[in-house]
């Protein structure tokens, strides 16, 4: 049996460290002792040593199953740089040649190899399964062991095969690790592995040192990118986008934008990869923009932010992919962009997949939409959806701590929704429940009669939007849990059962608004503030033109135009085209007595302009909008032309609704008049002419819910480019 002491001694020999941390002293010493292990530690926590040390103290190979090529080619690195003597570590996997796999097996053979990292994939082959199986095997470490399960946030189906594999090969101690996993994710690995009765090693969540923040993601959002990063210049970044294509772009606006960046996805070639993974951790890159393909076992302890561009399909996606920020202890910046619209695409990404995968990857993606919109701590979010209670209300250290927001009482709410949980029998899922408290006769609600229930629509007078955060918060509080394993069911807890006898105060926060503007001033004091006496006299010259016009305010420039406005002065065309929402063609015919009034302001009160942020676009977009503008100008079906260009119906309209509200002339009437009655196109129409306001929930919300949303924006931007181009 290996003492602590001679541990301790092999760690400083052969790692360096003079100490182990957290449990992995007890964790090494369990598997050492022959045992089954389960190791769930964060990023950053230690795991690879958890392996790493051991292997070079027993007898034989241990076999590493890694997800990543890249994963193996730097911990393989790391480890033959232990040692004079060569070979410690080797890896087999498809990048090899028969030439490479022959000196990695003659190695092994010889003894000298001690940790061989093996692909999922590649240990499946008959001729590795052959091979194993004439030499002594150490121990098995199957690691991002969350892969093995469909509830995790990077489930791979061959995984699955790695306990029959490790059958025919020979049995020896198996080690399981992951970053990230519920209780969900955990019982699964473990009953998939066969490993049911091996030791739980759990360290802490919670990482202190890293910022956790939300904004909204609005059409500026490279720009925001662009000022955060040249904040934190010289600074190394990770970017996570959900698409290649999203990867590429994004690489491209930094790059043309002076910043030291490089795109990284599996659609590269694996040597272009290696060479940025190289550059990254030279710093001779300061950000990478990546699909979740990078970063997984990347040992870089100083990468000091990470941003996601799009939020990610699941919390413990997110929580890896922040956890590689900080991993030093020193600074670490988390940013995420969210936008509902981008969980509609999300779950339409889901379609055609099996009923049960789908009913998986929205209960995930309902998970990260309320963290997302939650006004409650985010630390405390997430370490609960973990199994791990956050003994505080306020950590100092997220947007929702440092700005937060006035509590509520909600008591009577709370009792409401306990009362309705446990009147359906505990058998029903939180939109259910909502729809139910709000009295909401759906089909479903009809057909399990429980419309004719008491309690039926005790919620009714209460907003819809307050039942979300009641509920949330409710969980989080431990008066009620969710039934993960069974669907999201929502249970009563034995805190929730005292309540109903005895409710006493009970105070949320509201969730956030993800429809309008961010408010850089909150989170950057650098930021010049928007000048309220400009904003009023520009809204004012806005109201005056437009009834001179006959057209409503809202034509002429958006809100949000006249707060940017007057926030930076512009005062020549081309300054007022930086504009959000405003192109050329707006620029030019409706901004002359805009910028005098703004420059005569700026004269009168001696006011010095700030240095305005320029972002320098790339041609790809612009190129997409020629693309668009010379296809309606053939008059070419809009759902022909979003199939030839690989979009969306509604990421056609997006592009659409940025060409128009920019001043660009188009015409989609032929379109319009050939899909939708003309009574529809004219009530519509009509609508948008006396509106106040051209925003979409308004406007559904007004017309009675007789239109699709589709149908409303189609004919909104046929107003726009008729009205305002």
């Amino acid at each position: 049996m290996t003492t602590n002491a001679n541990l301790a001694k092999q760690l400083k020999h052969y790692f360096g460290f003079d100490q182990f941390k957290g449990d992995q002293e007890a964790i090494i010493q369990n598997l050492m002792a022959g045992n089954d292990t389960f190791v769930l530690m964060p990023t950053g926590g230690g795991k690879s040593l958890c392996y790493q040390l051991p292997s070079l103290l027993m007898e034989g190979t241990a076999i590493v199953v890694s997800p990543l090529i890249a994963l193996m080619k730097n911990q393989v690195d790391v480890m033959n740089s232990l040692s004079d003597e060569p070979c410690l570590a080797h890896c087999l996997n498809s990048s090899l040649t028969k030439t490479a796999v022959q000196k990695v097996m003659d190695d092994i053979r010889s003894g000298r190899t001690k940790l061989l990292y093996v692909a999922p994939e590649s240990l499946t082959k008959e001729e590795t399964v052959a091979f194993l199986q004439t030499i002594k095997i150490s121990f098995y470490a199957v690691d991002e062991a969350h892969c093995i399960s469909e509830w995790g946030h990077d489930f791979r189906p061959e995984y699955r095969n790695i306990r029959p594999i490790i059958n025919r090969i020979g049995n020896a101690p198996v080690i399981a690790l992951t970053a990230t996993a519920t209780d969900k994710v955990r019982s699964d690995i473990k009953k998939s592995l066969g490993i049911a009765d091996a030791k739980e090693f759990r360290s802490s969540f919670n990482r202190p040192n890293l910022y956790y923040e939300v904004r909204p993601k609005t059409n500026d959002i490279d720009k925001q990118i662009i000022k955060f990063i040249r904040q934190n210049a010289g600074k190394s970044g990770i970017i996570y986008c959900l698409s290649r294509k999203k990867v590429e772009e994004l690489a491209e606006i930094l790059r043309a934008n002076d910043i030291k960046a490089a795109p990284y996805h599996a659609g590269l070639e694996s040597g272009v990869r290696s060479q940025t993974q190289d550059d990254f951790l030279m710093e001779r890159l300061d950000v990478i923009v990546a699909t979740i393909a990078f970063g997984m076992g990347i040992d870089k302890p100083d990468v000091r932010f990470v941003i996601h561009y799009d939020i990610p399909k699941s919390l413990e996606g997110y929580y890896q992919e922040t956890g590689r920020a900080g991993r030093d202890g020193g600074e670490g910046q988390c940013i995420a962009f969210y936008a509902q619209k981008d969980l509609k695409k999300l779950e339409k990404f889901m379609e055609g997949k099996p009923v049960a995968e789908q009913d998986i990857g929205r209960q995930l993606l309902q998970e990260t939409a309320a963290y997302a919109e939650s006004s409650v701590c985010r630390r405390r979010m997430l370490l609960h959806y973990f199994g791990e209670e956050y003994p505080y209300d306020n950590c100092h250290n997220c947007d929702n701590c440092l700005h937060p927001k006035v509590q509520i009482e909600a008591g009577n709410a709370l009792l409401i929704v306990l009362q309705a949980v446990r009147d359906l029998k505990e058998k029903f899922r939180q939109e259910y429940v909502i729809d139910y408290v709000k009295g909401r006769a759906t089909d479903d609600i009809v057909s399990h009669h429980h419309d004719e229930l008491p309690s039926f629509g005790a919620g009714e007078d209460e907003d819809a939007k307050h039942w979300n955060p009641v509920i949330r918060q409710a969980i989080i509080a431990g008066y009620l849990r969710k039934d993960v394993e069974n669907y999201g069911l929502l249970k009563l807890t034995a805190a929730g059962k005292r309540f109903l006898k005895a409710p006493t105060s009970f105070k949320i926060v509201e969730d956030a608004e993800f429809n309008g503007e961010y408010d850089e001033e909150a989170d950057d004091p650098t930021v010049v503030a928007l000048d309220p006496e400009l904003y009023a006299m520009l809204k004012d010259l806005r109201k005056s033109m437009a009834a001179k016009l006959g057209i409503p305010s809202y034509v002429i420039f958006q809100e949000s135009s006249l707060e940017q406005m007057a926030t930076i002065y512009p005062v020549t065309i081309e300054e007022l085209q930086q504009v959000q929402g405003v192109g050329v063609g707006k620029a030019k015919r409706y901004g002359g007595p805009f910028l005098e009034l703004i420059a005569k302001h700026c004269r009168d009160n001696q006011i010095e302009r700030p240095g305005e942020l320029r972002v320098r676009t790339v041609a790809k977009k612009s190129a997409t909008k020629v693309k668009i503008i010379q296809s309606i100008d053939r008059q070419l079906a809009l759902d022909d032309i979003a199939e030839s260009l690989g979009m969306s119906f509604d990421e056609l309209l997006d592009e659409l609704e940025a060409i128009v509200y920019s001043g660009t002339k188009i015409n989609i009437e032929y379109f319009i008049r050939d899909v939708m009655d003309d009574e529809h196109i004219d009530d519509i129409y009509d609508y948008f002419t006396e509106s106040e306001t051209d925003d979409l929930r308004v406007a559904v919300r007004e017309l009675g819910g007789d239109y699709t949303d589709e149908e409303i924006r189609l004919v909104r931007i046929m107003f726009i480019s008729e009205m305002a181009n």
